[in-house]
């Protein structure tokens, strides 16, 4: 069964997504020790708690939006607005040595989110 490129239901790209933000926003809230070990130590450890706290909840919306018929479409637009923001910091502060070479690991992430998000099921495609 591997290699199938069957589409992703858009309800689990949304819940799938929805747990990678969550985690990925609570990490720094919870140990930012460990989240700087990887990323690099952050100067504005406020901006950093904002942006965790930002993360998380975009996560939690894409898993309630996952349970509701209508919610997928509203998961799919926090998802590829969340996913492309991260992506382009990634890609412009990395080459300026702003931000870690560990930022690449994200950006893959992201595009692979975004890729998602634009391959899903027709009824993720539609935006009302």
């Amino acid at each position: 069964m591997g290699g199938s490129s069957l589409p992703v239901p858009s309800a689990t790209t949304a819940a799938a997504h929805g747990v990678f933000n969550l985690v990925g926003g609570l990490w720094s809230l919870v140990h930012l020790r460990s989240f700087e070990g990887v990323f690099g130590p952050k100067t504005d450890e406020w901006l950093q708690m904002t942006t965790g706290g930002l993360l998380a909840g975009a996560g939690v919306t894409q898993l309630a939006a996952a349970a509701d018929p209508e919610g997928p479409r509203h998961a799919r637009r926090v998802g590829l607005v969340t996913a492309v923001t991260l992506l382009a910091i990634d890609l412009v502060y990395v080459p300026k040595r702003r931000l870690r070479p560990t930022y690449l690991l994200d950006a893959a992430m992201e595009a692979a989110w975004i890729a998602a998000w634009l391959r899903g099921t027709p009824a993720t495609r539609g935006t009302k």
